[in-house]
């Protein structure tokens, strides 16, 4: 897979050092929020020393306070993806949903010296905070929602159920991301690709530390609306990952919808993904 690219916006930071240099007196200012009336758009977006650490943000026209985000999460094992992966997802919602702010983002790769977790949901934990720190420049609240694939759905489902500590999420989306890594069909597996994948969680880790990375494990009665959708055969993620979460969020009495798509493996087209863009978009006009 090609690594992403960068484009670094310059201009805009010679001009915004040299007005700090030129005028000792605004220093300390905030800067002009930016015309609520028109749409805005900016790319890779720093949020952290990482060339990683960068997301895409699209503003719509006439937003205010009030308007929401939506936050996109790509997969790619842990270890791979781009936010480019997520793209068909940014377009839908900038052209059917234009009410909604977008933030595309990147987040550190894990290797073999750097695990997936903590760091990549203390990568979420980060842009969440960008945005409210900046929200009265961007003309938007602090209420977020999340749209996350395979392990980028994984890392939005723990991060609305464990790392919500402000209830900022109105509701999260996971398609075909892994819910519990004590269930069987992970542990028992005879899948080497699937181990392989599995594995940059660490080798014969403990059975606490994986229901703290496991969303199964860490949804309270106060998580957020969520609707799931899985395939049938899928040979990364046993359907066993979308029933039992599922059954878990109905014992709690969580607001959720569940998809299972029998003959669809891990990501589908067609009227399965119709329908799929259907019932997202009405479940995020509904609870957000």
């Amino acid at each position: 897979m090609n690594g992403p690219k960068y484009f670094f916006i310059y201009l805009f930071v010679f001009i915004g050092l040299m007005s700090c240099s030129s005028d000792d007196s605004n220093t300390n200012d905030e800067p002009e929020a930016l015309n609520p009336l028109v749409a805005y758009e900016e790319f890779n977006i720093s949020y952290g020393n990482d060339s990683d650490q960068v997301f895409d943000l699209y503003l719509p026209p006439n937003r205010n306070s009030e308007t929401k985000t939506i936050i996109l999460v790509h997969g790619g094992g842990w270890t791979a993806g781009d936010k480019a992966d997520m793209n068909a997802f940014k377009d839908y919602i900038k052209t059917q949903m234009t009410g909604y702010a977008i933030v595309n983002m990147n987040y550190r790769l894990a290797d073999q010296n750097n695990p997936p977790y903590p760091m990549q949901i203390n990568d979420i934990t980060t842009v969440v905070d960008y945005l409210e720190t900046n929200e009265n420049y961007y003309s938007i609240s602090n209420d977020i929602g999340f749209i996350g694939a395979s392990a980028g759905a994984h890392l939005s489902l723990l991060w609305s159920y464990a790392f919500d500590s402000n209830s900022q999420v109105e509701m999260v989306c996971s398609v075909v991301g892994p819910t519990n890594f004590t269930d069987p069909a992970y542990l028992n597996n005879t899948n080497p690709v699937l181990q392989e994948i599995l594995d940059a969680f660490g080798i014969d880790a403990t059975t606490e530390f994986l229901e703290e990375v496991s969303p199964y494990h860490r949804v309270t009665a106060t998580a957020p609306p969520t609707i799931l959708f899985y395939g049938g055969q899928d040979p990364l993620i046993p359907t066993t990952q979308g029933t039992d979460m599922r059954d878990r969020l109905q014992e709690l009495n969580i607001i959720h919808e569940f998809t299972l798509y029998p003959n669809e493996g891990h990501g589908w087209l067609g009227l399965n993904l119709l329908d799929t863009t259907i019932k997202l978009h009405t479940f995020i006009e509904t609870h957000m």
